[in-house]
């Protein structure tokens, strides 16, 4: 049987596609819609979607749907974009009767428990190009409750086997060696998944942090990830890209428990966000993380390089930031060891700055005075790196 091309259908400006009018809209109440309107013309009909979720790759899944009576091969490489399409077309029973793809694919995905996690991981990476559009169909959620609960699951630890089992043997490591063993391997067990989720864009990690914090999922766990996927992302990613990814995943650290968040890996992100221009509002917040646990600290965190196009050697503006976070609270909130730790490394810190003739009076004086007298048992440093900087200056 001859097959007519009558319908143009341009998919978000990506593609044109010629289709048969009547096989299309015997399948999709929406284009049925349009079909049964007077034209007023005997030219073809064109339908331009400026929206259509999947683009073009999608239009093609569900066409073949069409030409081939009502059957398709449904995997979890095309589900997403399947169910996103049928739903938009309004392919449901009014319209196609017993051959309906929008029944079909949501049967699927009831069984998505039963799925693999590569299956999940896979399904999941293709709903991102789903993203730019409206996610009416709800998959990209149920995908990434999936990819949570399976996390979650594959974590619980396993019971120690009982040492009357009939298989206990020289080789069976004893409960206390599986003991001992499982605290040393239980940061690998518990992070299993990261390598797997660097292929999740960061909207989507986005989703699956929002959906970790919901779940009361491991703070460690969750900021070990972010680290790792921060990390990941800037090792091979442009200016921009590193930018987005930084500020993204600060944001993210912010809502945190601070005392969940590696200090240490902190200062490491600090380093790409000062050569990445980050904006001001993810900046503060990184200060703010930082300052807050001043106390853990070393000099060599503190001696970072001033701003290109600075005449002074070191970055002092960002520490005096830092010991505002740190006293922000006020002073009862700070414990008196953490004040005289935090006193003792900026004693170590304004005696190794003092030397530069370029540091300006304002400068120094703000350093020496920014923790309350409280902090300081004696002031010898201080006095000692006040005559250092005086025979630079003077």
């Amino acid at each position: 049987m001859a097959v007519c091309c009558d319908l143009e259908v341009d998919v978000n400006g990506e593609e044109t596609f010629m289709v048969d009018k009547k096989i299309i809209a015997s399948y999709c109440g929406r284009l049925s819609k349009l079909s049964g309107k007077p034209t007023g013309s005997a030219r073809n009909l064109k339908v331009i979607f400026n929206d259509f979720p999947g683009g073009a790759e999608s239009f093609e899944l569900m066409s073949r749907f069409c030409y081939n009576n009502g059957r398709t091969a449904i995997t979890p490489s095309n589900i997403s974009f399947l169910h996103s399409a049928a739903q938009f077309m309004e392919m449901n029973n009014s319209v196609s009767g017993t051959h309906n793809l929008l029944e079909e694919t949501g049967k699927s995905l009831k069984e998505m428990n039963y799925w693999t996690w590569s299956e999940l991981l896979i399904t999941t990476k293709k709903c991102q190009d789903l993203l730019p559009f409206p996610n009416s169909t709800g998959i990209l959620e149920k995908c990434v409750d999936s990819l949570i609960g399976r996390i979650t699951t594959s974590g619980e630890p396993s019971p120690c086997p009982s040492t009357s089992s009939p298989d206990s043997s020289g080789v069976r490591l004893s409960c206390d060696t599986r003991s001992t063993e499982s605290l040393k391997n239980s940061f690998s067990r518990a992070t299993w998944w990261f390598e797997d989720l660097l292929v999740l864009s960061t909207n989507l990690v986005g989703m699956v942090f929002k959906s970790m914090v919901s779940q009361k999922f491991d703070h460690v766990i969750i900021s070990r990830f972010l680290f790792y996927y921060q990390k990941s992302k800037c090792y091979t990613g442009t200016s921009d890209e590193k930018r987005k990814v930084v500020e993204i995943v600060i944001d993210m650290l912010y809502i945190l428990d601070w005392n969940s968040v590696s200090f240490k890996s902190l200062f490491g992100i600090l380093r790409v966000a000062l050569n990445c221009n980050i904006r001001k509002c993810s900046r503060t917040k990184l200060e703010s993380m930082i300052g807050s646990q001043m106390d853990q600290a070393t000099l060599d965190n503190l001696l970072i390089p001033s701003p290109y196009g600075m005449n002074y050697l070191y970055n002092v503006n960002l520490v005096l930031r830092f010991l505002k976070a740190f006293l922000h609270g006020g002073i009862s909130q700070v414990f008196p060891i953490q004040l005289r730790k935090v006193a003792s490394l900026m004693d170590f810190y304004i005696a190794e700055v003092a030397p530069d003739p370029c540091l300006k009076p304002s400068k120094f004086l703000a350093l020496a005075m920014a923790l309350p007298d409280c902090a300081r048992e004696s002031y010898d440093g201080i006095y000692r790196a006040t005559d250092m900087y005086l025979e630079v200056v003077l």
